[in-house]
């Protein structure tokens, strides 16, 4: 799982030397729960893309170079802190998300552009 963060804005900012320099905003946004433990973040939700798209949960391991078991545990620890299934694991049909798991991707991705949007904002004013 990458958590490489993603770029929300961008402003400039004059060195000592008064050099202006081009900065960028990179945020990272995760979800946990009330101990910090992590139900969603970017890399979960490149887990929750991949299985919808590939219909296999060793092939989105494989797409994000990761251990099926690595892949596994993620989705299983989502799982377990929600309470609910958000992927259903069928040997003969293969993998897909479930309503729950479609809706908490769904959830995140717009809460992220939103973050990101805010971000960029505040980010924009303070470098000018």
């Amino acid at each position: 799982m990458s958590r490489n963060p993603a770029p929300a804005g961008a402003g400039t900012m004059a060195n000592s030397k008064n050099t202006m320099v081009n900065l960028k905003l990179r945020s990272s946004y995760w979800i946990v729960d009330e101990d910090g433990n992590i139900i969603i973040g970017k890399g979960r939700a490149q887990i929750l893309e991949n299985i919808e798209r590939t219909g296999s949960i060793n092939q989105a391991a494989k797409v994000m170079k990761m251990s099926y078991k690595g892949v596994w545990s993620k989705i299983k620890a989502t799982e377990k802190h929600l309470q609910e299934n958000i992927v259903h694991a069928d040997r003969k049909a293969g993998s897909r998300l479930t309503r729950q798991g479609k809706q908490l991707l769904e959830q995140y991705k717009k809460l992220e552009k939103k973050c990101m949007t805010s971000d960029d904002k505040i980010f924009s004013k303070i470098f000018k």
